[in-house]
């Protein structure tokens, strides 16, 4: 299906929960068997901070990420488009695939909430290294 690695954006809102918990898990999980980007249609200035807190606990450090912004240029070098919660404001490129998962938004959640989103995701991007082929689960 890819001629190279798939490369993968991952785009919510702020860039700082959702698409950054999948992006660690998406890296952690598939190493450098995926191109793993992320982004938000309207970033925030951080990450949030019970989203590192929660990817620590399961020995993922995202604690150095930074929130980037959504461009026509990220949506159109990728290959597999997952959106969270962004609704209509990412672009639409012909021959791309597009998922949008329905997610929770982290932002001012109890841990326990930012959990299950954590664990939530771990096993959307578990199915999507399965169906991308690239036998990392």
């Amino acid at each position: 299906m890819f001629a190279a690695k798939p490369r993968v954006l991952l785009v919510c809102v702020h860039n700082a929960g959702r698409s950054q918990m999948a992006a660690g898990w998406l890296n952690h999980l598939a190493g450098d068997r995926i191109e793993v980007r992320s982004a938000g249609s309207m970033p925030a200035e951080s990450i949030n901070p019970l989203a590192v807190e929660v990817m620590a606990e399961v020995g993922i450090d995202i604690a150095g990420e930074q929130p980037k912004v959504l461009t026509p240029e990220a949506v159109q070098s990728s290959d597999v488009v997952i959106t969270m919660g962004c609704g209509d404001a990412c672009p639409i490129f012909p021959g791309k695939r597009y998922e949008d998962w329905q997610l929770d938004d982290p932002a001012g959640k109890d841990l326990h909430t930012v959990r299950r989103i954590r664990d939530e995701i771990r096993a959307r991007i578990g199915q999507l290294i399965a169906e991308l082929g690239s036998g990392a689960v």
